[in-house]
């Protein structure tokens, strides 16, 4: 099986400035993703794809495949599926059998996570997506709320609603950490996270997406904890 890393990176950000080369425990959070892809046992190949000379400069300078991203496919509202068209477009010489995407805003990853999902797709040929989720906690649909104008709450679950989170079933969110699709499949639906998908669930300890300055201090803290074992 012939399988495509990419790890999207454009220099524009809105909650965190310079995001995909911001420091994290001293290191560009560009390279935590590329260290990741150079773990994968079963990766072909993977390559960088950013508007921004910085973020491929670094690319470079991690030994890492990179091509630059067409402006209008670098936008706030650009969808990642367009990105992914551009990339498989810009590598047509090769066929690959499946697409797994690395975001850089999640630096708590190994290559081992990526790898034991791609295994998903060896065991089962019929699989055509999965994408990496951790539990929810405290943190449940039962315990949310839609707020009116006048600040008037209702729940989103109101059988659930005084329920003990002991005798709640469990719940997952997506954590920005993997999504593989079979290339097949996305081609066909151009999506990245299609109808018909399985988990590949991931402690709730490690969860960090870099979206705002708050989560930047918060995995500093983490990643300085992952890399000592301590998490």
């Amino acid at each position: 099986m012939n399988v495509l890393g990419i790890i999207p990176a454009r220099g524009g950000s809105k909650g965190v400035k310079n995001k995909n080369i911001r420091l994290v425990d001293g290191k560009p959070l560009i390279t935590y993703a590329i260290n990741t892809a150079k773990e994968c046992k079963l990766l072909t190949d993977f390559i960088v794809t950013s508007d921004d000379e910085a973020i491929l400069n670094i690319a470079k300078s991690n030994e890492s495949a990179y091509y630059k991203r067409d402006l209008k496919n670098a936008q706030d509202d650009s969808p990642i599926e367009l990105v992914i068209f551009e990339v498989l477009q810009f590598l047509k010489e090769k066929q690959y059998d499946l697409i797994v995407l690395l975001q850089p805003t999640a630096p708590i990853r190994t290559g081992e996570d990526v790898d034991n999902v791609i295994s998903m797709f060896l065991k089962d040929e019929t699989l055509n997506n999965v994408v990496s989720v951790v539990e929810l906690e405290d943190i449940h649909p039962a315990r949310m709320y839609e707020v009116d104008y006048s600040f008037n709450l209702k729940p989103l679950n109101s059988d659930k609603e005084k329920e003990q989170r002991q005798k709640l079933d469990s719940v997952y969110l997506r954590n920005g950490f993997i999504y593989a699709t079979a290339t097949k499949a996305f081609l066909k639906e151009k999506t990245l996270i299609l109808s018909n998908k399985k988990a590949y669930v991931m402690p709730h300890s490690n969860w960090v997406n870099i979206d705002t300055e708050r989560d930047l201090m918060v995995a500093e803290t983490l990643v300085k904890l992952w890399k000592t074992k301590k998490i």
